[in-house]
């Protein structure tokens, strides 16, 4: 009698212990509203969870990357247009100086304003920066990270647009004949310029495109992660309310056999 006492308690004991535990981190897990606190929760699924959210910080990393990037073609739009504009007026200079009915003072007043213009172009090119890198002065590439894997990847190549490389250096409007010239180069560089317009329009839908799939791409993984960590509070719930009736079930036998134990010790003496 006294043996299977105790292998009763024991039992009880035993068992009330690791209900105890488990009734700890159900409890942890209902107010944190996390299933996966620590690796001896689920370390498979801590893993995976952890892997998923380096990805997911690396997807924002990765938008805020692509929004400079539309900064930088914005900018580089803005520029070309400025720049544009500027060889348009030249360009009217050159056809009004084409013709054989101007003074030379006339010309001269042309010049000066041409030169005005040029040396626009070429302040343009040179200080329109973005983060200290020239956006319209070198005819360099941009990479852009578009995702959060190595090779994950759009290039951006950037223009030069300089009156040295739109071969408009030294341009004159003194004579007839230069300005006849000058109207051919003005058409050539427009052409140049619209070219680079079109380029900076398509790497624009280019960059949104990746940008709309970053964020679809960043919702599956917080609800992948969601689905993996968070807790099931209904089903959390009931284990919780199951594992606190058989605690208390196991407090009842506790003291019931104690109880039993008293009372034949009672009787006995």
């Amino acid at each position: 009698m006294k043996i299977q006492n105790q292998t009763m308690i024991a039992y009880s004991v035993n068992r009330y212990q690791r209900n105890d535990k488990m009734i700890g981190k159900s409890i942890e897990k209902l107010s944190s509203g996390i299933k996966i606190n620590r690796a001896n929760d689920n370390a498979s699924g801590l893993a995976i969870s952890e892997t998923m959210r380096a990805q997911m910080r690396g997807i924002s990393q990765a938008q805020r990357n692509m929004q400079d990037g539309l900064s930088v073609l914005q900018a580089a739009d803005e520029g070309l247009s400025h720049v544009n504009g500027l060889l348009q007026r030249a360009r009217e200079l050159s056809v009004m100086n084409a013709s054989d009915t101007l003074t030379h003072e006339d010309r001269q007043a042309s010049q000066i304003e041409l030169n005005q213009l040029m040396e626009a172009i070429n302040d343009t090119a040179d200080k329109l920066e973005f983060n200290t890198k020239k956006i319209l002065g070198e005819n360099t590439p941009l990479e852009l990270m578009v995702g959060s894997n190595p090779g994950q990847k759009i290039t951006i190549n950037l223009m030069d647009v300089s009156t040295e490389a739109l071969d408009l250096q030294n341009v004159s409007l003194l004579t007839q004949e230069n300005a006849e010239q000058l109207i051919k180069k003005m058409d050539k560089a427009i052409t140049t310029i619209t070219g680079h317009l079109t380029k900076i329009g398509s790497y624009y839908e280019a960059v949104e495109h990746h940008i709309k799939n970053a964020i679809v791409f960043e919702s599956n993984l917080t609800t992948s992660i969601s689905m993996l960590k968070d807790t099931e509070m209904a089903k959390e719930m009931t284990h919780y309310t199951s594992l606190s009736i058989r605690q208390k079930g196991d407090q009842l036998l506790v003291a019931e056999v104690n109880n039993s134990v008293k009372e034949i010790l009672n009787l006995l003496s």
